[in-house]
């Protein structure tokens, strides 16, 4: 197997990005590359520019993220971990799939139609072939597996069309010049809300920073968030039943239901009844644990930039190696001479 996926570089990380996509991807490899298989994890940052955004928050960003990933567990040593911008085949593959794409199927893309809204026309070009960067994302390097969640399944079936039509069009059915990958559906994420809003989803765009756990806080302030979280007066139910219409009870148990692996069911039976006076320290303790040596690389690491570029130098010369037979036999299928 060859996994693929990729994610966007953002900063002030929080605890959501931790449980949404972070804690997946260290386990896909810690499964799939003991098994022999390849995983290939890359910070996408061409695409960030199909969107409004300031070159030196990108640049910071992603350094942030590599630190982020490597210090949640991601091994550069066992899996390839890079950014598009320094695998130029990226970008190179996208044009060339350009002309496989049909503007039909761009169109019907869900995402394009949210993210331009209704001023479509003022929206970047880079935003309506974002798709076909993502098609190329995956098929330069022959990736049998693609994790998708509900929200990328559109654009996996949009890669496997490309492929498809290119092969059909370009290539023999005993040689075909791209595989078709398949994907890998991923635990359900745990959707971790806000601390002083049950009803929002955790973001880094809170004005308040009280309002998330950020893998940059120390124990002192896991604790402090914790203890303020906002709740309510009733007690800890007996059964899941009993979190209906209570936000905040919910997020908070959740929270300690994706961070210790038990079921909201058995933690309900065990805090059932109790306030959450007794609940929060032992969902603070719970998180400290985990995360406070997370935090305390991250921390370090974030201020290292040799040591971060190092890190993404060695994976984008292992993800061009790669590319480099998809590629070429791309621009051979073309008919176009190089030379």
């Amino acid at each position: 197997m060859r996994i693929v996926s990729g994610i966007q570089p953002t900063g002030n990380l929080h605890l959501g990005n931790y449980l949404g996509a972070i804690r997946n991807w260290v386990a896909m490899q810690d499964e799939w590359t003991a098994k022999g298989s390849t995983c290939l994890y890359f910070l996408a940052d061409l695409h960030a520019i199909s969107m409004p955004h300031v070159p030196a928050d990108l640049a910071a960003n992603t350094r942030e993220m590599v630190a982020a990933l490597v210090s949640c567990g991601i091994d550069p040593d066992r899996s390839t971990l890079f950014n598009q911008a320094q695998v130029p085949a990226h970008a190179e593959l996208q044009w060339l799939l350009n002309g496989t794409a049909r503007t039909g199927w761009l169109n019907r893309m869900t995402q394009w139609k949210d993210k331009a809204g209704k001023n479509r026309e003022g929206a970047s070009v880079a935003l309506y072939t974002y798709p076909v960067l993502q098609a190329a994302d995956v098929l330069l390097y022959q990736a049998t597996h693609v994790p998708v969640g509900e929200d990328q399944k559109q654009h996996l079936e949009l890669a496997r069309d490309i492929a498809q039509k290119f092969n059909n069009d370009f290539a023999s059915e005993d040689a075909p010049v791209f595989t078709l990958p398949d994907p890998i559906i991923p635990p359900q994420a745990a959707r971790i809300m806000s601390l002083r809003d049950g009803s929002a989803k955790m973001s880094k765009s809170d004005p308040s920073d009280m309002s998330r756990i950020n893998l940059t806080d120390d124990a002192d302030m896991i604790l402090q968030k914790v203890k303020k979280a906002k709740t309510d007066p009733e007690p800890i139910p007996s059964e899941a039943a009993g979190l209906e219409g209570r936000a905040e009870a919910r997020n908070l148990v959740g929270i300690y239901s994706a961070m210790s692996g038990e079921s909201v069911d058995d933690i309900l039976a065990r805090f059932g009844g109790q306030g959450f006076g007794a609940f929060k320290p032992a969902l603070a303790e719970l998180l400290v644990e985990q995360l406070a040596p997370m935090a305390a690389r991250y921390r370090d690491l974030r201020e290292d930039r040799t040591a971060l570029d190092a890190i993404l130098r060695k994976g984008a010369d292992k993800a061009r190696e790669l590319a480099i037979p998809t590629l070429n036999a791309t621009y051979a299928a073309l008919g176009l001479v190089r030379g």
